[in-house]
């Protein structure tokens, strides 16, 4: 609940200091002075200075304010976790049913193979081609 809620309070923070950014006057006339000339509505209306202070304040409060929710919201994401690592996991077998009984050994009418030694291949086992020594 009061995490949605920071959440919400720093989307609206994010708004309000995108707004007050992009309101204020630049300083050097740059791409405001080449559409209109030098004054503004907010000019006007304020006047020069303290426009640029009230919009300066919002900015620096906004700012702020944003940092701040944003370290709130970081510490209340971090509580519900707690750091585990892998090492601290057991790799042991579980414990399952016990094995079962193990069956008499059949006797093999074929000689075991070494793991060692390989199976002879099919080709060993034929006949020198009698197709070879024709002329």
């Amino acid at each position: 609940m009061l995490y949605r809620f920071l959440l919400i309070l720093i989307f609206v923070d994010a708004l309000v200091l995108v707004g007050a950014i992009l309101l204020q006057a630049g300083k050097g006339g740059g791409l405001a002075a080449s559409f209109g000339g030098a004054s503004s509505s907010t000019d006007a209306f304020f006047g020069t200075r303290q426009a640029g202070n009230l919009l300066t304040k919002a900015s620096w409060w906004c700012g702020g304010i944003f940092i701040g929710l944003a370290f709130m919201l970081e510490v209340l994401a971090s509580r519900g976790r707690t750091p585990t690592s892998v090492l601290d996991r057991s790799f042991a077998p579980a414990k399952s049913a016990p094995a079962p009984a193990a069956t008499p050994a059949v006797p093999s009418t074929t000689s075991p193979v070494s793991p060692l030694q390989a199976p002879p291949s099919p080709d060993a086992k034929k006949p020198p081609a009698a197709d070879a020594k024709r002329p």
